[in-house]
């Protein structure tokens, strides 16, 4: 949460120049406060499991935040029960004249097929674009952020030699960014993916900064430059046997799949995982929902306001 204080305070200046978010008695006195609402677009599969990892980080946080859950009409969920979806879930029809503060869009286990190839991609476009002008900020996850760049930027996700698959150590490249304000020097996040954004791609668009790099992992947080739309190629809402469990049903299928690195201790399967990235990701979390949510957004939600406040971050 921002600090308050007095707006001639000499110290106020020093701190707006590392970042650290100030908030004057005259603005504090002025602001209205209500709940944010951010929408959940749901690509997984095992849409509960999901479900409840993201709102485990969205919990993290004083602020009060309201929850809808999105779909895809054009794909029917085979893993969750008809019944789940009718009562929990929406449409983009049946939202589509509301306005989110946030929206969060998951992974989805469709990699391997380009994107115009997947049934649903026609539709996730459609809610690519309706964001636009109805949400304020967005954080889309693994292959959600590799179909958010691709439809937004043209850059291509790109084939790995093997599957990046498990825990890796990660640098923020910008200390000062408040979406890694807090952040050690050293950050663990979970992988799990064949492909890949290349630094490469992203630095030939003027829009996008990278934010955080790992050695092993490669490019993982990226932000366009007004800070209303975040990419992240890792899974820092991981249970603690996400990995696990993934490793040993495909082991079950007889498929190659290597052990993932840096999870299990000495890299004995039989040992519990140790939890390393738990601290970093509800920190993540914490930050793109104070400082790019819930410090920005207008308090009315209309069209008007949310191009205003557009204007004023370019």
């Amino acid at each position: 949460m921002p600090i308050k204080i007095d707006d001639r305070l000499p110290a106020r200046q020093s701190l707006e120049q590392e970042n650290i978010f100030v908030m004057t008695n005259e603005r504090a006195a002025g602001q209205d406060i209500r709940p944010l609402r951010i929408i959940l677009l749901n690509l997984m599969p095992t849409k509960i499991v999901t479900e409840t990892q993201i709102l485990r980080l969205l919990s993290n946080t004083p602020l009060q935040v309201d929850i809808e859950l999105l779909q895809v009409k054009s794909h029917v969920s085979k893993n969750t029960p008809e019944q789940h979806m009718l009562r929990f879930y929406r449409t983009l029809d049946e939202i589509r004249d509301e306005r989110f503060d946030g929206m969060i869009v998951t992974g989805a286990p469709v990699e391997m097929m380009d994107f115009e190839e997947i049934d649903y991609w026609d539709e996730l476009c459609e809610i690519f674009d309706w964001a636009q002008t109805h949400v304020y900020s967005t954080f889309n996850i693994c292959w959600g952020a590799q179909a958010a760049l691709y439809h937004r930027y043209g850059i291509p996700k790109r084939m790995l030699p093997e599957k990046k698959f498990g825990v890796f150590a990660h640098r923020p490249l910008d200390l000062y960014h408040p979406i890694l304000r807090g952040f050690s020097e050293v950050f663990f996040v979970p992988h799990s993916r064949h492909t890949e954004t290349r630094m490469e791609d992203v630095a030939h668009e003027k829009d996008l900064q990278i934010l955080s790099y790992s050695e092993e992992a490669g490019v993982h947080l990226i932000s366009d430059m007004a800070c209303r739309n975040f990419y992240c190629s890792g899974h820092c809402e991981y249970d603690s046997d996400t990995l696990a469990r993934e490793y040993f049903r495909d082991l079950k299928k007889g498929m190659d799949t290597p052990m993932p690195k840096n999870y299990f201790p000495n890299d004995d399967p039989s040992k519990t995982p140790l939890v390393t990235w738990r601290g970093a990701g509800s920190l993540l979390f914490q930050n793109w929902l104070n400082y790019f949510v819930y410090q920005r957004t207008p308090y009315e939600l209309t069209e008007s306001s949310m191009a205003k406040e557009s204007e004023s971050n370019k």
